[in-house]
């Protein structure tokens, strides 16, 4: 800072381990800080959410006319967000904003601060069928590893990337990048992906809450189901306008005359053979090989999964539809005298039962779920005794926010939040060049709460005292709870 009225060249920023020197009229590593006229200031807005409680305003009651603004919504105020209020480093300081306010009588205290996060990461989940690499592949972003793959659940492929071993237990390059890789991520930008070793690439092109591009080609549908529940699912669909329908999955292959749906329904044995291991009746494992063919298999032709029909039950004229477990693919085909499968035109039933299957399926997308260990220095800027915080925390006395939206805390030691990034205000996240991601954290609790917590009790502000210069105001998130409401805590409980 400036001292004797003499406004100095270059200003020190203390905001992070960095520790840039930064002139006049500039910003420092990071672009979150900068010199202006010899002040440090904080580039960003604090972001302020306005919510209500949606009560409607009794007619005129108790209310001069002159005075009603005419807004039949009665009950909003702001919630202080960790968006641009900056941070506690070197963490021995409280929290920027430590802001009160009453909740329906209740005095309730916001702790703002943005941490700094080392040990980070992202969860995401791709909505796909397509095989875009085994567990444990690497996930590179510039030819650095970022991630890796991790399982496949129900109709998507699910990634870990960042970590701190990624941060900073590697070379400059993997922590410039893999920071980089996350902070676009999580400012719900787009980042293309490479997956797998030389020769067995897959690339990814992943932004929150849009379609998956793999290989070039934009993803539409996830999956309804396995090619069991398929079967399971539509057997009624196909009675009586087909013989035998087998359902392609790289992972569980159905067949309608061997399943349980099959039999109860009487669909009499077609003498079908499946290339692959059996598991129950109808369903089949490991039918060929993962890829972005049908199913999520490594096939385009679907009948080089069948093997020779069994001549003392298949029939020729014997109908067969085959079909992938979004109904993007399809084929129909008949039994000829030499009981070879055929390809036919398409029967318009069996296409209108193609047709629901995708239906039914839901739009494929991307999530991004940020995910953070809160330190105990990040915690020393709400309390001069940090474990207390994290016990309120357990004991849901604290709501554990990041930019307002309502994080999920995991079990066990410390605080370790995930939350997802399309559920908090545009460009929440920043970064320093330790490197390590910036990312929004709030504690929300009653002031009576927070002195038993030991908090900075002396640097507690009204809500009204807060100057309104430099503000983002944005709305109520949506399907995102008040972080205020009084049914967030448990002591709630106690006043029904």
């Amino acid at each position: 800072m400036a001292d004797g009225g003499v406004k100095p060249k270059k200003i020190r920023c203390d905001a992070c381990p960095v520790m840039c020197y930064i002139a006049d009229g500039k910003s420092g590593a990071c672009d979150r800080y900068a010199n202006q006229g010899g002040d440090l200031i904080r580039l960003d807005a604090l972001t302020i959410i306005q919510n209500t409680d949606h009560k409607l305003v009794p007619f005129l009651q108790n209310l001069d006319p002159s005075e009603w603004d005419g807004n039949i919504i009665n009950g909003n105020r702001p919630f202080i967000t960790a968006v641009g209020a900056g941070t506690t480093y070197p963490d021995y300081k409280p929290a920027p904003f430590i802001v009160s306010q009453d909740v329906q009588g209740v005095d309730m205290v916001t702790v703002v601060t943005e941490g700094i996060f080392s040990y980070c990461g992202v969860k995401v989940k791709i909505d796909t069928d397509r095989h875009i690499g085994h567990e444990s592949d690497i996930v590179r972003v510039s030819g650095e590893p970022v991630g890796h793959v991790t399982t496949t659940e129900y109709g998507s492929k699910m990634l870990s990337l960042g970590g701190v071993e990624h941060l900073t237990g590697g070379s400059k390059a993997e922590g410039r990048i893999t920071c980089s890789t996350l902070l676009s991520l999580c400012n719900r930008e787009a980042v293309e992906v490479v997956i797998g070793e030389e020769g067995h690439e897959i690339t990814v092109v992943i932004q929150a809450g849009k379609a998956p591009v793999i290989d070039g080609i934009e993803e539409n549908l996830m999956r309804v189901g396995c090619g069991s529940a398929a079967i399971g699912m539509f057997a009624k669909q196909w009675l009586n306008h087909v013989d035998e329908v087998i359902v392609v999955d790289d992972h569980i292959t159905g067949v309608l005359s061997e399943h349980e749906a099959g039999k109860q329904l009487d669909v009499p044995p077609t003498g079908i053979k499946i290339k692959g291991r059996r598991s129950t009746p109808g369903r089949y494992f490991q039918v060929a090989e993962p890829g972005t063919g049908w199913g999520g298999t490594d096939i385009e032709d679907p009948l080089t999964i069948l093997g020779p029909f069994n001549p003392k039950v298949a029939q020729p004229g014997t109908r067969i539809l085959m079909v992938s477990t979004t109904g993007e693919q399809s084929g129909y085909y008949e039994l000829d005298k030499n009981l070879e499968p055929k390809l036919k035109q398409m029967p318009q039933k069996l296409q209108a039962a193609s047709d629901l299957i995708a239906e039914n399926c839901e739009p494929s997308i991307c999530s991004v779920l940020f995910m953070g260990g809160a330190g105990g220095s990040l915690r020393a800027g709400v309390t001069e005794n940090p474990v207390r915080l994290t016990r309120s925390v357990k004991n849901a006395l604290t709501f554990v926010s990041c930019g307002g939206a309502e994080a999920y805390v995991w079990p066990g030691g410390g605080i370790t939040v995930m939350v997802d990034v399309l559920d908090m205000p545009t460009n929440s996240f920043g970064y320093v060049p330790t490197p390590a991601l910036v990312a929004p954290i709030e504690f929300t609790m009653r002031v009576e709460d927070y002195a038993i917590l030991g908090g900075y009790t002396q640097e507690i502000k009204s809500v009204d005292q807060l100057s309104r210069e430099r503000v983002r105001t944005v709305g109520k998130i949506e399907n995102q709870p008040d972080p205020m409401h009084p049914s967030n805590f448990s002591w709630a409980k106690d006043r029904a």
